[in-house]
């Protein structure tokens, strides 16, 4: 392969996991509050800075399965525990319901680490930049360019990240019923996607497969939003408890 070829395909290739990471760090950012979730992210890629530096390209040895797994499962309770709250504050109050909820409200603390935002966090950053650090070993190792993956792989963190932290904003702006329903579905598709893999199912289209399961949690939010909507509205238009029903 030639250089260029090498620092295209290695940037394209680490692009994907470095969207996904991008992901998590806002969404978990803009839903729990961004000084853990900073923090979080810095622990993760301190730790991936010694083990890049450690290991070098002993990194294939380090059981990514496992930790997949690990990290799938984790999102995936998260992921559905938001999706709920944020299903139930849809149906009750729309999409731009529950704009002003205090941090106290959501569960979080005042003071200290929130250890929700900082392992999550610190969870997307380590197995995606593992997952980084193994595209540039292997497509280093197998043209013999090292440098040139390095940069690819530096190029795309340095473009995608920008990116997120330019989106941030935008985020913040999205009302917390609907941003809680949007983290909870990407959560819930990260995780299963990443679980299942952890067992050592390949999913068809690979990543492309996120895209599928987004728009099946999706669909499964926007059922029961209208189910809520419906039972709500059947009980407020029963006659028990009007006063009129019982003459």
């Amino acid at each position: 392969m030639s250089p260029s070829s090498v620092f295209v395909t290695t940037f394209l290739a680490a692009a994907v996991e470095v969207i996904e990471m991008v992901i998590i760090v806002v969404g978990v950012g803009s839903v729990r509050g961004w000084r853990s979730t900073w923090l979080g992210a810095a622990a993760g890629l301190s730790i991936l800075v010694v083990l890049v530096g450690a290991l070098g390209t002993a990194l294939t040895l380090v059981p990514i399965g496992a930790l997949r797994l690990v990290v799938g499962s984790l999102l995936l309770v998260f992921g559905l525990q938001w999706l709920r709250k944020g299903i139930s504050r849809v149906s009750a109050n729309g999409f731009r319901g529950m704009g002003a909820r205090s941090a106290s409200a959501e569960g979080i603390p005042d003071h200290g680490v929130d250890w929700t935002a900082f392992v999550l966090s610190f969870k997307g950053v380590l197995l995606e930049g593992l997952e980084i650090a193994l595209i540039v070993v292997s497509f280093g190792a197998t043209a013999q360019a090292f440098p040139t993956a390095i940069l690819g792989a530096c190029a795309a963190l340095l473009v995608i990240a920008g990116a997120g932290l330019l989106a941030r904003g935008f985020v913040q702006r999205i009302p917390r019923s609907a941003l809680q329903l949007l983290v909870g579905t990407l959560l819930s598709s990260f995780g299963t996607f990443w679980a299942v893999e952890g067992l050592g199912v390949a999913w068809p289209g690979a990543d492309a497969a996120i895209l599928a399961l987004v728009g099946w949690y999706a669909i499964a939010a926007a059922y029961y939003i209208r189910l809520l909507r419906r039972r709500t509205a059947t009980a407020h238009s029963s006659p028990r408890g009007d006063p009129c029903a019982a003459q």
